[in-house]
This record gives C-alpha cells, sequence and structure tokens, in this order.
C-alpha cells in the first residue's frame, strides 16, 4: 500500500525521473538513503515499472497520430493470440486495448505520414483477418502526458489507514 511519502515521490518521479535522489529526498523531507531505498521498493512492487525518455514525435519524425479502431466478429482465443501477436511486432502500435463496447481493439499508431499509414494498413490486414477498420487521424494534440494521477493512491492509502 502507498503512502504519502510514496504519492509524493512518485508525483516527483513522473515528471523527471532524471532527478538526483538527494533531491528528492530533500523536497519530500527524506535523506538520500530512505529515499533511494522507497525508490527500490516501489520498482521491487512493480510500481515503477521502468524509467524511459519521453521524446518529441515530430523531431523522431512520428508525428502524425492515428487512432484505429478494429470491431471483428472472430470472438475466440486462437483468434486474439494472432491478432495480438500481429500487433505487439509493428512499432508503429505505441499503444493497444482490447475494448468494451462498440469497438473491440483501438490501437494508437503513430507514422511520418499518411503514406506510411497506408502502409503499415496494408501490412496489417495481410497478417490477420479483420471485419471492420476505421481509422482517425489526430489533428491537434490538446493534451499528452505520462504521469498517471496519483489522488487515487492517496485515497486507497487514507482508506487503509482507517
Amino acid at each position: 500500500m502507498l503512502d504519502e511519502m510514496d504519492v509524493k515521490i512518485l508525483r516527483i518521479l513522473q515528471e523527471d525521473c532524471t532527478r538526483p535522489v538527494a533531491d528528492i529526498g530533500k523536497e519530500v523531507g527524506l535523506s538520500t538513503t530512505p529515499c533511494w531505498r522507497r525508490i527500490q521498493k516501489l520498482e521491487e512492487a512493480g510500481v515503477i515499472r521502468r524509467r524511459v525518455a519521453v521524446l518529441d514525435p515530430e523531431r523522431v519524425n512520428a508525428g502524425v497520430a492515428v487512432f484505429v479502431s478494429i470491431k471483428t466478429d472472430q470472438h475466440n482465443l486462437a483468434w486474439l493470440e494472432k491478432f495480438h501477436k500481429a500487433v505487439s511486432e509493428f512499432p508503429e502500435v505505441v499503444e493497444f486495448y482490447r475494448m468494451a463496447g462498440e469497438v473491440d481493439y483501438l490501437l494508437r499508431v503513430v507514422v511520418p505520414d499518411i503514406a506510411a499509414f497506408d502502409a503499415f494498413y496494408k501490412k496489417l490486414i495481410t497478417r490477420i483477418e479483420i471485419t471492420k477498420v476505421s481509422s482517425s487521424f489526430a489533428m491537434e494534440q490538446m493534451k499528452y502526458t505520462t504521469a498517471l494521477p496519483l489522488e487515487f493512491a492517496r485515497q486507497a492509502a487514507a482508506a487503509a489507514k482507517s
């Protein structure tokens, strides 16, 4: 269970995981060693899955975001496993979800341009049978963050204390 100190540390790490542990500890009111131990425990517990660099899509020629909605009439484990394997092998697919509701699967695909998306689409449909595909091109990114809201963790910690 996360406590208030863990939440403070996680908030800082979500903004900049390259900050020195001594600086993080100072900001949250801990010395370096206890702060480092908490970070290690958060990693061991799987709360912190990995530390990464967030890149500018335009500067790496992947500035076109396409949301691909997929419907299928295949609802069996064999097809799902084949689909999962196929989609996971495409580096252009940066997010992949199985959905509830009208859409069965949702992908976020990043490419340099429409021609690259068309090439991706053609490769995808040669690998797996899909019933219906709808692609929506993002015109403008209004908000983007990799930081998760930590109020829920705080609420869980408070509930555990009571």
